[in-house]
């Protein structure tokens, strides 16, 4: 079952059999992004036609050691050119590309099994909230002036709007003139974030005041 379609050299037949394959494989692993994470078009696109370009490059190889070293060398001039995505994004690639891989050498059922299983176990995970914490932690930076004694300032606003706060970082900007603190805070179900940021905004002057999620503040 699991045995390669491709012999030593690759037929039109084969060709449009892997090209197809891979097509629709990507088109799965792209509609699953779409569904259970952030997508745009431009990163969902290239989700669904990567496995049949890897598979394309693999074909093209087919056991020739010198292309296979070129072709190395051109996905290393690729990669330094991307941007880096979340985990989810890189997860997604992978999973396209070994989608190509494997199609690429000619196990086309080998592959379309693959893809079912880690697709049922990413939507299974997904349906289970698997990974969740009970609060959603945030990143909350506040910039204040240098007069204003940032120890115990904002915790009456902190105990009204959050479950659990944390300074982790305090530095002066401006040339001194300002501080800007970074903390790691749980928000309350029930809490409204602009009514929080509003409340800050009061006591710090009406100065900056961000609230980002670590892995979007991990991409700034």
């Amino acid at each position: 079952m699991f045995n390669s379609i491709l012999s030593e050299s690759v037929t039109i037949e084969n060709f449009l059999i892997c090209m197809a394959t891979s097509l629709v494989l990507g088109f799965i692993v792209a509609f699953l992004h779409m569904k259970t994470g952030k997508s745009n078009k431009n990163f969902t696109t290239t989700l669904a036609i990567l496995p049949s370009l890897v598979a394309t490059v693999i074909l093209l190889i087919n056991g020739n050691l010198g292309t296979g070293i070129a072709v190395a060398g051109a996905f290393t001039l690729i990669r330094f050119r991307s941007i880096p995505g979340n985990s989810r994004e890189i997860m997604n690639v992978f999973f396209a590309m070994a989608i190509g891989l494997a199609v690429g050498t000619g196990y086309v059922a080998f592959a379309a099994l693959f893809t079912i299983i880690i697709a049922l176990v990413i939507v299974i995970l997904d349906l289970i909230k698997f990974g969740d914490g009970k609060a959603e932690q945030k990143i909350l930076k506040i910039v204040i002036p240098e007069d204003l004694d940032y120890t115990e300032c904002f915790d009456a606003i902190f105990n009204k709007y959050l479950d659990t706060f944390e300074l982790r970082q305090a530095k002066t900007i401006n040339m001194g003139s300002m501080f800007e603190l970074t903390y790691l805070v749980n928000i309350k179900n029930e809490t409204n974030e602009k009514d929080l940021i509003d409340k800050i905004r009061v006591k710090n002057g009406n100065l900056k005041v961000s609230l980002t999620h670590p892995l979007i503040e991990d991409e700034l």
